[in-house]
């Protein structure tokens, strides 16, 4: 068993030549006369669940039912407290990439990895190469339910409900249960569903999705729900992009605390990532951060930026090897709960501090897929093979961080959706948010403006109301009036 996992582990040499050869021999992910269909803006909406119930009843739980749950599903309370910037995350959506499934911001390709949401998530009973598989055969959804929340069949069934073409249960009934439930375990149990379908996946708002269920069902055997995470993340930005508008509704939380591990200068973790309780979801949650950019700033921002702005390597994240290919596949397939997708880890190895070479990519433009009909079965069937042999690649740090093959690959390649750079405008994050003002700096401005423009009427005002009392105080004026009155 041990000599097949390390037959897993490949040399960074040996998989460079591998994949700039399979990129020369099958050429890349769009074919030179690919016309983009993509709209010039997405109107994305990042329409939330209230949380506020979820973290009441967290914030009533001890100790000893709060560790329950941490070493059951790890971290997850913690994404209840990221705050979902709106604006900056409508000018994400204006850089996410159909082509490559990743974030172009200018010259920069950025993506949440498998590697990096589990570290994200930290729970320690994840297997990571123990993908979910979306049965051929789905259990009825009373039963899931009620293997997860020990309540009888009668009970279940008068509580789902039909939302559209999926079946639902509501969130209300899942709170009640929680806070009247009297087994500990059942009751982490229903309130790590909860964040499952409000946070995670929260497609019905207010309501547990069917799909969700059945990913869950499969987590007390170890499978990991990392690659459902990302598949539906990128499927989402994915429908949005193309259709110019939507609702996200994949993990936003999650996504922006990746986010501003990569863009904001952070002091160096160090030790404290090899300490077992350590929780980067716990210090990105502590850690301040500015909510008073505007869209268009945070655009500007986002196609100007420079590689001296990325933090590459998220601090948290050690990484001694490098989950690169599935199977037959020359990337990562993802099973979702609602369909699947793939991404290529070898896009984006500055992210593992590893040297940054030309990536296989061909058939990621076309690799996506949705559960209908019977088409797709056999699909899912061939990428959960895949998933019995994974292709890891030692990680490797030298300089400088691009191979040249790399740049002038970057430079050819066809990619429909980076906007144009304003050389003129291009600057440093740093710099730019130093000199371009928030929008509360330009309230406070605008109001400091106006007031010392009324201050300057009322001087105006209180001169001549004073000039106008010597007039009529003075004898000339005094006698004069008089002289009026007598005629």
């Amino acid at each position: 068993m041990e000599n097949d996992f390390l037959d897993k582990v490949e040399d960074n040499a040996m998989v460079r030549i591998w994949s700039e050869n399979v990129q020369l021999e099958k050429g890349d992910s769009l074919a030179k006369d690919y016309v983009s269909e993509l709209w010039d803006y997405t109107r994305i909406s990042v329409t939330q669940n209230s949380l506020q119930k979820l973290r009441e009843i967290w914030d009533k739980w001890n100790d000893k039912t709060r560790q329950l749950f941490y070493s059951s599903y790890g971290d997850l309370p913690y994404l209840l407290d990221v705050k979902v910037d709106e604006r900056l995350f409508r000018a994400l959506a204006q850089c996410w990439n159909p082509t490559y499934s990743c974030f172009t911001f200018g010259k920069v390709d950025l993506v949440p990895t498998v590697e990096e949401y589990t570290a994200l998530l930290h729970c320690p009973r994840l297997q990571v190469d123990k993908a979910y598989s979306r049965a051929a055969y789905v259990p009825a959804f009373w039963k899931k339910l009620m293997n997860i929340t020990g309540m009888s069949e009668q009970w279940i069934t008068a509580m789902i409900k039909q939302k559209g073409e999926c079946k639902c249960i509501p969130w209300k009934i899942l709170r009640d249960l929680i806070i009247a439930h009297s087994d500990g375990k059942k009751k982490v149990d229903v309130f790590a569903l909860s964040i499952y379908g409000l946070v995670i996946f929260p497609r019905a708002l207010g309501h547990v999705d069917e799909a969700i269920s059945d990913l869950f069902d499969r987590l007390s055997k170890g499978v990991t729900p990392v690659l459902a995470i990302l598949a539906e993340t990128f499927r989402s930005m994915n429908a949005c992009r193309r259709a110019g508008e939507g609702r996200f509704i994949g993990c936003a939380q999650l996504l922006l605390a990746w986010f501003h591990s990569h863009f904001w200068k952070v002091e160096k973790i160090s030790y404290r990532v090899f300490c077992r309780h350590y929780s980067p979801l716990k210090e990105i949650v502590a850690t301040p951060r500015r909510d008073d950019i505007s869209e268009e700033n945070w655009t500007a921002i986002l196609q100007n930026l420079q590689d001296d702005d990325v933090e590459w390597r998220a601090p948290w994240l050690i990484p001694d090897e490098i989950l690169y290919r599935c199977g037959s596949f020359d990337w990562v397939p993802l099973l979702g709960i609602w369909g699947a997708i793939g991404y290529a880890p070898l896009l984006v190895l500055r992210q593992y501090n590893s040297r940054q070479f030309v990536p296989a990519t061909q058939g990621l433009a076309q690799c996506e897929f949705s559960y209908r009909g019977d088409n797709y079965k056999r699909r899912v069937k061939e990428i959960s093979q895949a998933w019995n042999q994974v292709h890891r690649m030692k990680t490797l740090t030298v300089g400088p961080m691009t191979t040249p093959e790399y740049g002038e690959w970057r430079s050819k390649r066809i990619n429909d959706n980076i906007p144009e750079l304003n050389l003129e405008d291009a600057r440093s994050m740093e710099e730019y948010l130093q000199i371009v003002p928030s929008e509360l700096e330009i309230i406070k401005q605008d109001f400091e403006k106006r007031n010392s423009e009324l201050e300057r009427k009322i001087e105006r005002l209180e001169e001549e109301k004073m000039h106008l009392r010597l007039d009529v105080g003075s004898p000339k004026v005094r006698g004069r009036k008089i002289e009026e009155r007598e005629e």
